[in-house]
């Protein structure tokens, strides 16, 4: 056997350079053939099915006569999950279940999660579809935030609120809290201007409604009008100017909404019919027909019927020797007795032509004593003022109201 005392250098260098060579192949290999994590695995079969992460919903109205085995059976719920739903409803919650109620189906790809019965904006019935099914009431929880607007006239009060973003609801309180100074037909002017600050609901980021009016300002020829909300302990909510007088009087100036004079209180008016001198004791209000008539103040029903060229008429005796009078009128509503206490503001009847009418409108009159005036032109009573225990308290109230204003303009120019 042949062998070496002292082996070669060349030989171990070689030996030594092959090994280096062997190990960082190795070592590249585990690096480019690295296993997937079960992270990434997760994530490509996640890829491969996209509809298991896919929510939608489907919407159904419920209609006089639906029942829900019906609406469940055309949104395709599982014959052994309406079973199920239906025996889980221990408290007969779905037995409330009324036309125009909004229901929700909620869907994670194919499979039902959940369904919603919306009863309004606020309150509806959720029923989570699971292995165990739970039947709940919901009720969302309600915010109050206050709102602003403001503008000038330039049409009428009406639009040009509208086209201030001012709910429709906010723009007829406005005008019933001003009604008895201003008639907002007849009363207003290109020019004149409002502001006013009223709540406004939300649940869950979705506006719900429009509350109450805060303050309102009209400036009407001139002449200043303020309204500020104050709950008076004796009488409750109440509007007041910045006097702490009540802006509610004891009557309404015009007994319906936006309609205009056509034809004013006049002693010596022509007759269009009878084509003859014939005093006009009253106000002529042109609307449409069946525009509903308010109760212009607080009192009871004396008359209800016809009365000879009045055609269809109500007569309301209020305190202070007064009476009203609405006439030319197309039908009555239900409440309307002889002998039936109402409410200023309460539906009395509807617009219409009866009697000797020339077209449909309202003929009004305003009796003080046996004496017929003019209800545009007379002086109307106020309501109680805010008391002087009360007074402090109403100014700062105002105070806070005119301060919010002033921030809500500047932020606005």
């Amino acid at each position: 056997m042949i062998g070496f005392k002292n082996p070669p250098i060349k030989l171990i260098l070689s030996v030594f350079l092959v090994s280096i060579c062997l190990i960082l192949l190795l070592y590249i290999d585990s690096v480019l053939n690295k296993p997937l994590s079960e992270e990434d695995i997760t994530i490509s079969k996640t890829i491969d099915n996209p509809i298991m992460l896919i929510k939608n919903k489907s919407m159904h109205k419920v209609k006089a006569g639906d029942s829900l085995s019906v609406i469940f059976e055309e949104k395709k719920v599982p014959l052994n999950t309406a079973y199920k739903i239906f025996n889980s409803d221990t408290k007969n919650l779905l037995s409330t279940i009324n036309p125009e109620d909004v229901m929700e189906f909620n869907y994670l790809g194919e499979e039902l999660i959940s369904i919603e019965i919306k009863k309004d904006k606020t309150n509806s019935i959720l029923i989570m579809v699971d292995d165990k099914i739970s039947i709940s009431k919901i009720k969302k929880e309600i915010q109050t935030i206050q709102s602003y607007g403001s503008g000038s006239i330039t049409s009428s009060f009406y639009k040009d609120a509208l086209n201030q973003g001012i709910p429709d609801s906010i723009i007829m309180d406005f005008a019933f809290i001003f009604g008895w100074d201003v008639d907002f037909i007849f009363d207003v002017r290109k020019g004149d201007s409002f502001k006013v600050i009223y709540e406004t609901k939300y649940a869950q980021g979705e506006k719900i409604s429009s509350g109450d009016i805060i303050y309102a300002e009209f400036i009407n020829q001139n002449n200043r009008y303020i309204a500020q909300r104050f709950y008076d302990s004796n009488q409750g909510k109440q509007y007041f100017n910045e006097k702490g007088e009540n802006v509610k009087k004891a009557f309404l100036r015009a007994p319906l909404d936006f309609a205009y004079i056509s034809s004013h209180f006049n002693p010596n008016r022509m007759h269009p019919i009878l084509h003859k001198i014939k005093a006009h004791n009253g106000v002529d209000y042109a609307a449409k027909r069946n525009t509903p008539v308010q109760a212009s103040g607080d009192g009871i029903i004396s008359f209800v019927g016809n009365k000879s060229g009045y055609g269809r008429t109500v007569e309301i005796k209020h305190g202070g020797n007064i009476k009203t009078l609405y006439a030319h009128l197309e039908k009555f509503h239900k409440q309307a007795k002889v002998g039936s206490k109402i409410k200023q503001g309460e539906i009395i009847a509807y617009v219409g032509d009866s009697g000797r009418a020339t077209g449909t409108h309202l003929h009004f009159e305003f009796w003080q004593g046996t004496k017929r005036t003019d209800p545009v032109k007379v002086k109307l009573p106020s309501a109680q003022p805010v008391s002087q225990e009360q007074m402090k308290e109403f100014k700062l109230a105002l105070d806070k109201s005119l301060k919010k204003v002033k921030e809500y303009n500047l932020i606005k120019t």
